[in-house]
């Protein structure tokens, strides 16, 4: 029996290669829902070929560009906020969460609320409101698979293991594009250079997420919230190569590190798959070829990140979602040029430290409405940081 599958954020990376995927096993999959943003072509394109049911888009006013797209093909087509959660409601076995941003949270309670497998690529919903995702979860039997690189690779070192017997975990970041730039440059980094990765193809925005390590300060939080590991056993480390993604000590002084291509056709095909493994098809290392793997203490002066995600975790409550949604104002504003590249963690510093002294905010009872509600702050709060700032 085909088991039912839908796709949030299925025009992006992570929904490319998902779909990648499941072409190639087609009999395998009935495709209930694909959604995705402004790329009409590639999602009325994708959902012909896997004969979704129902295709969504984002944005309210693509609704007739999507509509046409799909005329005389039998599948559904709907737009905004509202017919995707609608969508994330359609029975499904499994179902991909790669919608960019706290967008993804909405649509990622439903899935859990019918008691399908969460692949959870969409790392807000953790650090927004990993209290309430995996209450969600445990609620209604449902399973949340990791589909990030690192907590993928941390999930399968621990598979078999005693979670008390752990140390420490490793997550490990290639420093992205300015990892070797000297510091008083970055003031000068330019849209152009923050969107280029040095190992990972992926889009714009997780791209320049890298180079700040914001990326990483998420998954830093992300790791605390999904393995409810102590955050000082979390530890980052720069490996250049990207080949490495995240290794875990244990108490008999043993280190276990997963090892694969820079490809995320890896983790995701783990998630779909799981419990078994199937063949992928991705690149074989050649670690003779290789031959060295070069590791780095990370400076937390190049990437403040990762010392504001220290600071989220010791405050707790609802601090990751004024994290993240200050994070993504900041980055608007290097994306449109308001902002140098430094100055999006100093904007998103401001934001935590006037928003954080409100402790009946951030320490209110954690729902969708209450976390949209703090969202909703942080982001106008940014906004005025940014606008103050320019003058």
């Amino acid at each position: 029996m085909a088991r039912r599958i839908s796709i949030f954020g299925a025009t992006g990376s992570i929904g490319q290669n998902t779909i990648d995927l499941i072409a190639r096993a087609r009999d395998d999959y009935d495709v209930v829902a694909l959604t995705g943003a402004g790329n009409i072509a590639q999602l009325a394109q994708d959902a012909t070929d896997l004969n979704a049911q129902v295709a969504v888009t984002a944005h309210d006013h693509l609704l007739e560009d999507l509509r046409l797209a799909l005329s005389g093909t039998g599948i559904d087509a709907a737009a905004g906020e509202q017919a995707i959660k609608e969508a994330a409601g359609r029975p499904v076995d499994w179902a991909m969460s790669a919608i960019i941003g706290a967008a993804g949270l909405a649509p990622g309670v439903e899935i859990l609320k019918q008691g399908a497998t969460l692949a959870l690529a969409n790392k807000e919903s953790l650090v927004c409101a990993g209290k309430l995702i995996l209450e969600t979860a445990a609620a209604n039997d449902a399973h949340i698979l990791p589909v990030d690189s690192e907590h993928s690779a941390i999930f399968q070192a621990l598979i078999g293991e005693d979670i008390d017997a752990v140390e420490r975990i490793i997550i490990t970041a290639s420093g992205g594009a300015f990892r070797d730039w000297p510091l008083d440059q970055l003031a000068d980094a330019t849209l152009a250079q923050a969107s280029s990765h040095p190992n990972w193809d992926m889009g714009q925005r997780i791209t320049i997420d890298s180079a700040s390590m914001f990326n990483k300060a998420m998954e830093v939080i992300e790791t605390r919230e999904y393995f409810g590991i102590a955050p000082e056993k979390i530890e980052v480390l720069i490996h250049p190569q990207s080949m490495i993604h995240a290794l875990v000590g244990f108490n008999d002084g043993a280190l276990m590190a997963h090892i694969g291509p820079s490809d995320m056709r890896h983790a995701i095909g783990f998630a779909l798959h799981h419990p078994h493994r199937r063949s992928l098809p991705v690149e074989r290392l050649d670690l003779a070829k290789i031959g060295n793997f070069e590791f780095r203490a990370p400076d937390d002066v190049r990437w403040p990140a990762l010392r504001l995600a220290r600071d989220v975790m010791a405050r707790g409550g609802m601090s990751g979602a004024v994290f993240n949604a200050a994070k993504e104002i900041a980055l608007d504003g290097f994306i449109d040029g308001r902002l140098q590249f430094p100055q999006m963690a100093e904007v998103v510093e401001e934001v935590l430290d006037g928003l954080i002294m409100d402790t009946g905010l951030i320490d209110a009872t954690m729902t969708l409405d209450n976390v949209a509600q703090v969202d909703h702050l942080a982001r106008q709060t940014a906004k005025a940081v940014i606008k103050k700032r320019a003058g």
